[in-house]
């Protein structure tokens, strides 16, 4: 129970932090909105890029952080919006959580 209640008051902090570098990033927020469109599917990191028409370098610095343009904190998988999952040998999906469907549903609620 106790376990229950710490992840909704995580879910929470994070919400307000989810919206804010979704509505600071536009790649950010194409990603988790194609995620969100094709979802339970989940996607790689060149079909993600080609789909929102980006390079796969701001794809990968928005999933997983990168030095200069995407802070690791604020990237999608450290926010919980986005979780990957391995396919085999070298191989990287990437699908859309409960919690970043909770997020895309609130950000186009808003529009």
């Amino acid at each position: 129970m106790q376990d229950e209640n710490s992840i909704e008051t995580l879910q929470d902090i994070k919400r307000p932090l989810a919206l804010r570098a979704l509505r600071r990033s536009n790649v950010r927020k194409k990603i988790a909105e194609y995620l969100f469109d094709i979802s339970p599917s989940y996607s790689y990191t060149s079909e993600i890029a080609y789909n929102i028409n980006t390079t796969p370098s701001n794809v990968i610095g928005a999933i997983r952080g990168m030095d200069c343009r995407y802070r690791k904190e604020e990237s999608l998988i450290g926010l919980d919006i986005i979780e990957l999952k391995k396919g085999g040998k070298d191989i990287k999906l990437y699908g859309i959580t409960p919690f970043g469907q909770e997020v895309v549903e609130n950000i186009r609620k808003r529009r």
